[in-house]
């Protein structure tokens, strides 16, 4: 939620790799290539600045900030933290507490459906607390999707959605160790639902395309098998569901997860399979995750399978549309140069694409394995 990073927008890739990193995935594969350089880490901004009400776009932010005062009357602005087309978020004060106004600005159903997912997060947490650092809720209102909470201290433990380069280990531990403590969470019966119909979803996917014949089946025969190993209800996990680094922040007193608007019960491994796909370039914590996904049985294992196979599958849907829309987008290319950053972006997007079909493909051989064990 603090960091500016889109659901689409590729890191950069400035070299391209030939093959997934040597054991970090559910097979063992060829060695790893080579790696970007890390950029510095930008410091960060302290609160300064004015908001710009100038314009259409002031419009939209003057009709933001009226939304939030009626619910936080002491809310003062300072500036605008992200906006795009969607959401806007505000970070201001209220009284002595700093604070974080998320704005929705496209009202479409699917889009507040989220934002009024996220607020009843936030008020059940007010309820009964998870074992995991999160900012305390301070105001909401589901019927104009407003939400305010405390903007709590720290840096994001990447970026970018899909880090270029393996994050610092301990980065990595402090936020692997905080999202498995919260699937170990059972919050009261009723109070979170299933974000995800994995049978629909897994022939959804089948019908447009991105899933086999085989892969239907070799999915569906995993569902049957954890259905008769307890169902949803007897091996749910309680999962952020959208574990990504950018949305864990690393304060000195702990991690915090933010952006819950996926948050519910989801077939166990949720969580770690967001972590696997976007670890690509730290084979070290992809073999640390596949160790955790498997400690609790065959179970477990299968639906950790089923949820990768997902989460692959939905990130290079993501990213193939994203190519499309760059190379639309990209402007002529005038002397043999681009004329902008544009077919960068586009190789980079593309180059990230590769890699997540290599871990797809990875994904599906252990599927199969995984079948034919049962």
């Amino acid at each position: 939620m603090y960091t500016a990073s889109s659901s689409v927008s590729a890191p950069p890739r400035l070299q391209q790799r030939t093959a997934a990193p040597a054991g970090s995935g559910p097979f063992p594969v060829p060695a790893q290539g080579g790696r970007a350089r890390r950029p510095a880490a930008a410091p960060g901004r302290p609160l300064s600045g004015r908001l710009d009400l100038s314009g259409p776009q002031g419009a939209q932010l003057r009709k933001a900030v009226t939304s939030v005062h009626r619910i936080c009357p002491e809310f003062q602005p300072v500036q605008v933290l992200r906006r795009s087309g969607r959401s806007v978020l505000i970070v201001g004060t209220t009284g002595r507490t700093t604070a974080v106004a998320k704005c929705l600005l496209d009202h479409s159903p699917a889009w507040a459906e989220r934002l009024r997912h996220e607020i009843a997060s936030y008020r059940a947490f007010v309820r009964h607390r998870p074992p995991v650092r999160v900012p305390r809720l301070i105001a909401a209102d589901p019927e104009n999707c407003t939400l305010v909470i405390e903007r709590m201290a720290g840096r994001p433990a990447a970026l970018t959605r899909h880090p270029f380069e393996a994050p610092p280990r301990a980065d990595v531990l402090a936020a692997l160790g905080a999202v498995v403590r919260l699937n170990t969470w059972r919050p009261p019966s009723g109070m979170f639902e299933a974000p995800l119909d994995y049978g629909s979803r897994i022939s959804r996917y089948h019908e447009l395309g991105l899933f086999t014949d085989r892969d239907l089946g070799d999915l569906q025969k995993l569902l049957h098998g954890l259905a008769q190993a307890g169902g949803r209800q007897g091996l749910g996990q309680f999962c952020h569901g959208d574990a990504l680094l950018s949305n864990i922040l690393l304060s000195p007193t702990g991690p915090v997860l933010v952006d819950w608007e996926h948050a519910g019960w989801y077939l166990p491994g949720y969580d770690l399979a967001t972590l696997w796909s976007v670890l690509g370039d730290d084979p070290t914590a992809r073999r640390e995750i596949i160790r955790l996904a498997h400690r609790q049985g065959h179970a477990a294992r299968d639906a950790f399978l089923v949820n990768l196979m997902l989460v692959l599958t939905r990130e290079i849907r993501h990213y193939e549309t994203a190519v499309q829309r760059t190379m639309r987008e990209a402007p002529p290319v005038t002397g043999g140069q681009p004329t902008s950053a544009g077919p960068a972006a586009g190789e980079e997007q593309r180059l990230l694409l590769r890699r997540l079909h290599d871990d797809c493909a990875l994904a599906r051989r252990a599927v199969r394995a995984a079948v034919g064990t049962r």
